[in-house]
């Protein structure tokens, strides 16, 4: 029984460890995801401060966001690298892509990891989940006048 009791403790600390490291580390922890209604009131707010929100997917649809294009393409992450060369290592910053779930997404990795290495200390990621049209056109939030583009 004891042996048995031995073999199954052993089998179970094997899949906790073989689960646990199959788990995919992020560049970002929690407390760095920023809920879209937070950007959304801070937009809206003519008294807040702003951060620097900068689109790193395509398209700037997020009022007053900066572009830098799909940072999964080596010239727009040294875009966003040169955008930010002389910003204040804590100037707040909001990346966002919106073009599909974060599981997928092949900007929002790339962008975040290099404001890591550029030692930022108040970077956030606009937490998107699903997509920018499901979790924030939809939703009502501040987006920019496309009607002055055509």
């Amino acid at each position: 029984m004891n042996r048995l009791f031995n073999i199954l403790t052993t089998l179970f600390l094997i899949a906790l460890f073989a689960s646990c490291s199959a788990k995919k580390s992020e560049p970002w922890n929690q407390e760095q995801l920023m809920p879209p209604e937070e950007l959304a009131g801070i937009i809206k707010d003519s008294a807040a401060a702003k951060p620097l929100v900068v689109c790193i997917g395509p398209g700037a649809l997020i009022k007053g966001s900066v572009d830098v294009g799909q940072t999964g393409e080596e010239p727009n992450l040294e875009k966003l690298r040169g955008l930010l060369a002389e910003e204040d290592r804590d100037k707040a910053i909001v990346l966002y892509c919106g073009c599909c779930p974060f599981e997928k997404c092949p900007n929002i990795r790339p962008a975040f990891t290099l404001l890591n290495d550029m030692k930022f200390t108040n970077h956030r990621l606009l937490n998107l989940s699903n997509n920018l049209k499901t979790d924030w056109i939809e939703k009502g939030y501040p987006v920019e006048d496309l009607t002055a583009l055509d």
